[in-house]
């Protein structure tokens, strides 16, 4: 990792004395409550943002930048909960909105999940979250409050990469591009990758993630209503590990999960993370943070095996990275069609796009001893998961 970005450093000087208002987290949020406006019976929405703020706030290391980040995290999904219910209360029939055969890409991060979710948001029959929306849920907006939402967005991301330049070279995003959905999930690993927080850790894999897609099929009832309906192409490798509660909410949903060498897709993503708690620590401890997502993404991997085995076969489609990695314009037609969805001549015009769009302007290297971690390490955890993708690879 090269030095601090001398931006970054400007930053964390600039905001040194807000830090001191993490000595009482409760305060903060409740300033944050009052300007997202609660809505009554979200009690227990806003108690787990409550117990996340805490700990959050309990990370020694964490820079001023850090803490900045953390009040965002949870001032965005407060403020849109109450968006959405304040909504979907002068708008009943939104809870109506069939989201009838949805699309989910799943599985490892760093296995060509972006690109997948690129390629199948091509056809015109198919509707992706675009990342401002994701932002800020709302109905259709007008052209100029649609161009104030995809502002907020730009300059979101232009903060990101003056603070993180490696972030761009790593994965790629645009204020306008399909985007994944778990900046609509309310709770997910996204924290995990900016402080220490052992608890949280815990807590994903204790509690019930029903209620976190229910807001997340009410969010996609919103961007819906009143507009075209057309198939929801979704994506976040953060579903891996809460399959069994996405299907329960979407029961008609198809799983796209693609496939990699675990480690390969695991000392890549360690390098992303790296980034985001350069961003938001003081120091980064890089064994800790090899172990802290070694464990993290072989639970969530294992735990969606477990899910995908009581559903339906024709519900999981797999794809192995050499589909769109080493050759999108022979996979993407086949993509298409292990989803039911038609490949046209327009489709295949914009192909070179997407496949291209993606990329740094510079390789993204990266090693597993960097993280404290072997191939054997990996191994022993996906062992499960390695003969599953063995299957995926021979057929």
């Amino acid at each position: 990792m090269s030095a601090t970005p001398l931006p970054l450093t400007l930053a964390n000087l600039l905001l040194r004395p807000a830090l001191g208002s993490r000595r009482d987290p409760d305060r903060v949020l409740d300033r944050i409550l009052t300007g997202a406006g609660q809505v009554e019976g979200d009690e227990g929405f806003v108690d787990g943002f409550r117990l996340l703020l805490r700990e959050w706030a309990r990370d020694e290391g964490l820079s001023p930048v850090g803490w900045q980040s953390a009040q965002a995290h949870v001032r965005r999904h407060l403020t849109n909960r109450a968006r959405i219910r304040r909504l979907i209360t002068e708008h009943p029939a939104i809870e109506e909105e069939p989201v009838e055969r949805p699309v989910f890409v799943v599985g490892l991060p760093r296995t060509a999940t972006t690109l997948t979710h690129g390629v199948l948001s091509l056809s015109d029959d198919h509707r992706c979250p675009r990342l401002w929306e994701l932002l800020a849920p709302g109905l259709e907006p007008s052209p100029e409050q649609r161009r104030k939402a995809v502002t907020s967005a730009r300059r979101m991301l232009a903060g990101t990469h003056l603070l993180a330049p490696r972030f761009r070279e790593i994965h790629p995003m645009t204020a306008e591009g399909p985007e994944e959905c778990t900046f609509l999930l309310p709770h997910a690993l996204v924290p995990l990758s900016q402080a220490h927080l052992p608890e949280y850790h815990a807590w994903n894999f204790e509690r019930d993630f029903v209620p976190d897609y229910r807001h997340l099929k009410q969010a996609l009832q919103v961007l819906q209503y009143g507009r075209p309906r057309r198939r929801w192409i979704l994506k976040s490798p953060f579903h891996t590990g809460n399959l069994d509660a996405l299907h329960s909410v979407f029961p008609d949903a198809t799983l796209v999960w693609t496939h990699r060498d675990p480690a390969t897709a695991v000392a890549s993503f360690c390098s992303l993370v790296e980034v985001g708690m350069v961003l938001s620590r003081r120091t980064v401890d890089l064994h800790r943070l090899g172990a802290t997502w070694l464990d993290l993404l072989s639970r969530s991997v294992r735990r969606g095996l477990a899910a995908r085995a009581a559903l339906p076969r024709e519900a999981v489609v797999d794809v192995p990275y050499s589909w769109l990695g080493s050759d999108p314009a022979s996979g993407a037609p086949r993509l298409y069609e292990a989803v039911g969805a038609r490949w046209t001549d327009a489709d295949a015009a914009r192909l070179p796009e997407v496949a291209t769009g993606l990329k740094g302007h510079r390789p993204h290297r990266y090693d597993l001893a960097r993280y404290g971690l072997t191939r054997e390490d990996v191994a022993a955890v996906f062992t499960e998961y390695d003969a599953l993708r063995a299957e995926v690879d021979r057929a």
